[in-house]
């Protein structure tokens, strides 16, 4: 089985496997060695983005043998994993504020930069890049229930508004809220996403079904461990380089976490694959704002750490509804062009800038 696996993973499978192992034995051994944090903090970083990989390509693997729909559904539950791990040990962590932006962080990363990169690379090869409008356009419809989802219990739970004073009671009822839309909205997605189910058997050249589970396993529990190390680097690395949490989770964290679906999307609208590239990314911006938030939300009140909640800065919210508004005017009519991706860039760019010069965290 093992010649077998080894045969279908092919170059690029094995080079990520490599990566992540490499990155985490590096990381391992920075730490037994008592290394600066920044370095701990650049490998454990490296590390996850390789284990992501991994999983991107043991759940495709494993989903070619259930049909595209039970794919989705994977990709949805495990693609998330490595950015789920890290929040969770930010939160036992107390590191609420980095955890809360690397979420925004990454439907804002999504939206616009991967977006935008992926319209850019797509429109210089190939000129207007046209996809199936009626699917991004609900999920354009759905980013921005995204925004109000913050919006709202910003505003209401503010000094003087009717919730003040019950941030974490309205977080609670708005993530059960996201969560049943999401549900909702599967059965939609996979129609208009990948169209009806088809007979799955596994191609020629597929990995074995107990090498697929079995590497989903493995990177599952790297994933796990890897996140604890880099939560633990992460406070004071940033002290040492003298950077605000908001930068670090609007930015590093964000795109570290998702770093499998940028590259893959990107790649996609090269080949000219505009469909699957926008429906890609706008899908993992969309899983994050209305899976992975709310599950955080409620998670963080069951282990009985800080409560992550819903209220947040009005900076993020009016980044994150120019952003949303901003990629629907773009998709709207099913067609982008390589300035049209420029733009995209620019608005995040510009964002990430207004975050740089917060106040640097303190040594701990």
């Amino acid at each position: 089985m093992i010649g077998r696996f080894v045969r279908a993973a092919g170059l690029q499978v094995i080079l990520l496997g490599s990566v992540a192992v490499g990155a985490t034995f590096v990381a391992l051994m920075l730490r037994v060695l008592h290394g600066t944090d920044v370095l701990i903090f650049i490998a454990t970083a490296v590390a996850l983005a390789g284990l992501a990989a991994v999983v991107g390509e043991a759940t495709d693997e494993l989903g070619a043998r259930m049909g595209p729909a039970a794919t989705g559904f994977l990709q949805s539950a495990l693609g998330n994993l490595p950015e789920l791990f890290i929040s969770i040990f930010a939160i036992n962590a107390g590191l609420v504020v980095v955890v809360q932006t690397a979420l925004i962080g990454s439907v804002l990363a999504n939206a616009l930069l991967v977006l935008g990169l992926a319209f850019v690379v797509g429109g210089l090869r190939h000129g207007t890049l046209k996809f199936e409008a009626a699917t991004t356009r609900m999920t354009a419809m759905l980013l921005v229930l995204a925004v109000a989802s913050l919006a709202i219990p910003t505003l209401a739970t503010a000094p003087g508004a009717p919730d003040y004073g019950h941030t974490v009671d309205l977080s609670v009822i708005t993530a059960i809220v996201l969560l049943v839309v999401f549900a909702a909205s599967i059965p939609t997605a996979v129609r208009g996403t990948f169209g009806p189910a088809h007979s799955a058997h596994p191609a020629e050249g597929a990995w074995p079904l107990a090498a697929s589970i079995a590497v989903l396993g493995a990177a599952g529990l790297g994933a796990a461990l890897v996140s604890d190390w880099f939560v633990e680097a992460l406070r004071p690395a940033m002290a040492d380089l003298g950077i605000s949490e908001e930068f670090v989770g609007l930015v590093v964290v964000a795109i570290a976490g998702n770093a499998v679906e940028n590259v893959v999307g990107v790649l996609a609208a090269a080949r000219n694959q505009a469909d699957l590239a926008v429906s890609l990314i706008l899908n993992s911006a969309l899983q994050v704002a209305l899976l992975l938030t709310p599950v955080l939300v409620l998670l963080s009140i069951l282990l009985g750490g800080p409560a992550l909640t819903l209220s947040t800065q009005l900076l993020l919210i009016a980044a994150l509804g120019l952003a949303a508004l901003l990629a629907a005017l773009i998709v709207f009519d099913g067609e982008a062009t390589w300035l049209e991706g420029l733009a995209l860039i620019g608005l995040y760019v510009i964002i990430a800038a207004s975050v740089w010069y917060g106040p640097p965290v303190a040594g701990s």
